[in-house]
């Protein structure tokens, strides 16, 4: 069976339960600025899709009115400070989708919290002030903010951004206000080849355009967000790639020795590719090839799995496989030590060349030691700049000694393969969100 035939075969019950990528849950994120109003943003869409409960909806009361930044700033610290400083998913569904929605912090300080859950949202969101941005002045400028956290969602390959519009109601000239603002906002994408979808006017206060369609308001007659939303693709499977397989964990005695033949039982996501019993796979680090017995999918029925479903396979014999090893599609991957890198730097202390990390790959650890940085990303101008270090929340290119070969792919083509998250050796927090080049 080749793998078209293995894709076909795979996807042949989804399409017989008429499942695609618009049935399938959409998981986005709110970025922008401080007090754009992403939390509002969110308690509106969940309102006015009547996914809150009367109960909850009677504990954001304030003052009489319904405070819609309280359904998602859960923590006694936001509370107290008015600030969104972690992401906070909310679910909720429509009569046409159900939704996964990340409400990300927008100080700069908390900016590694958005990177984590950009990472692996099928979309963005991001919001702009109007109140904030002085639209009559013909050079005006994004708020710094606003353009790193767009910048961010590109490098991180999400694969859909919107750029919503907020608070035009309480502008002189809502229409004029939001066509200044999205010239700036379609020149600032071009420059930086951020394939925007659609720029939205919203007000999340009082709810225009942001559930229900509001057609002439601010001059635009496109969709409401939700609306637009419920069209967007979910991200597709890395199937087109070969086959990679970071093990989780190893089922020392399978419970069902009968099918497995006693043999150990390999557990994890299959990261690219697909997998199906007689395939000659890699296990990387140590080199050894196999050929594989059986796949099992998530229910241990003998299938072939492709990409994002998980799998436990075993092998026609013993091979040393632990947890963090990788089982890789035999003479496809070339594994390197070295590595050209683009990395957010979310650190509080400066990167610097010299410095060694945990690299964390899938599930494998390894030493990290970065060997050069190579410049540094403007935010406002979008230039390379030569530099000696990276301040915390810079966005810039660097290179990388691994203590170890990892098998990597370019992010462009894999946001599995081609991300790595640094860890401070010594504190182990996270430092960086790589991306391969």
């Amino acid at each position: 069976m080749n793998t078209i035939d293995l894709i076909a075969a795979s996807e042949q019950p989804a399409r017989a339960a008429g499942q695609n990528d618009l049935r399938s849950a959409l998981k986005f994120i709110t970025c922008g600025s401080v007090d754009d109003g992403k939390s509002t943003l969110i308690g509106r869409l969940l309102v006015d899709s009547k996914a809150v409960l009367q109960d909850h909806l009677a504990g954001v009361q304030r003052g009489g009115a319904t405070d819609l930044a309280l359904l998602t700033d859960g923590l006694s610290a936001e509370r107290e400070q008015g600030i969104t400083i972690d992401v906070a998913y909310r679910y909720f569904n429509t009569e046409n989708r159900k939704f996964i929605i990340g409400d990300a912090p927008g100080h700069e300080q908390y900016t590694r919290n958005m990177v984590t859950a950009a990472s692996s949202a099928d979309a963005a969101v991001v919001l702009v002030d109007a109140t904030k941005l002085d639209w009559k002045n013909p050079g005006m400028e994004l708020l710094p903010q606003t353009r790193r956290h767009s910048l961010l969602v590109n490098l991180l390959r999400v694969p859909s951004i919107v750029f919503a519009v907020n608070k035009l109601d309480a502008v002189d000239d809502s229409a004029l206000a939001f066509r200044k603002i999205s010239a700036a906002l379609t020149a600032f994408a071009q420059a930086a080849n951020i394939p925007a979808r659609a720029i939205v006017p919203v007000s999340a206060l009082i709810g225009h355009n942001v559930v229900d369609a509001r057609p002439g308001w601010c001059g635009y007659e496109g969709p409401s967000l939700l609306q637009l939303l419920e069209q967007l693709p979910a991200t597709p499977a890395e199937r087109n790639e070969a086959f990679a397989f970071p093990v989780q964990w190893v089922e020392k005695f399978s419970s069902s020795s009968d099918t497995t033949q006693g043999r150990r039982v390999f557990w994890g996501r299959v990261a690219t590719g697909g997998i199906q019993a007689g395939q000659t796979i890699t296990v990387l680090p140590s080199g050894q090839t196999a050929v594989v017995a059986q796949v099992l999918d998530h229910t241990r029925e003998p299938r072939s799995v492709l990409a994002g479903h998980s799998a436990g396979i075993v092998l026609d014999r013993e091979v040393d496989v632990s947890r963090g090893d990788w089982l890789l599609a035999a003479d496809t991957f070339v594994p390197s030590r070295e590595l050209s890198v683009t990395i957010a730097w979310m650190d509080d202390e400066p990167l610097v060349a010299g410095r060694v990390y945990w690299a964390l790959h899938g599930h494998r650890w390894v030493k990290a030691k970065v060997k050069r940085i190579v410049h540094k990303l403007d935010v406002n101008t979008l230039a390379e700049e030569d530099a000696s270090e990276l301040p915390p929340n810079a966005i810039g290119h660097i290179e990388l000694s691994l203590q170890e070969a990892l098998a990597t792919l370019p992010y462009a083509r894999s946001r599995v393969l081609g991300s790595l998250v640094l860890v401070d050796t010594a504190s182990h927090k996270t430092s960086g969100a790589v991306l391969v080049l």
